[in-house]
């Protein structure tokens, strides 16, 4: 009986509501981030053979673990 009467005194901590975040400011850091992205993926996956921007194997080197993480063919 006497945790009953206890256990109703006490209540969960109220929590405050969850605000907006506007669109206007995530879509710069979103189309940043998607650019970031996306040379990531040039880098790792195509930057080899004819579409190279970078002479020599230096790049390839650099990504090379990561081709094979993702599945990209490279040897």
């Amino acid at each position: 009986m006497a945790e009953a009467t206890v256990s109703a005194a006490v209540s969960a901590p109220s929590l405050p509501a969850p605000q907006a975040l506007p669109v206007r400011a995530v879509l710069p850091w979103a189309v940043f981030v998607g650019l970031l992205m996306l040379v990531a993926l040039y880098f790792v996956g195509a930057e080899q053979g004819a579409t190279s921007v970078f002479s020599g194997a230096g790049v390839h080197e650099w990504v090379h673990d990561g081709r094979h993480l993702l599945g990209f063919p490279c040897h």
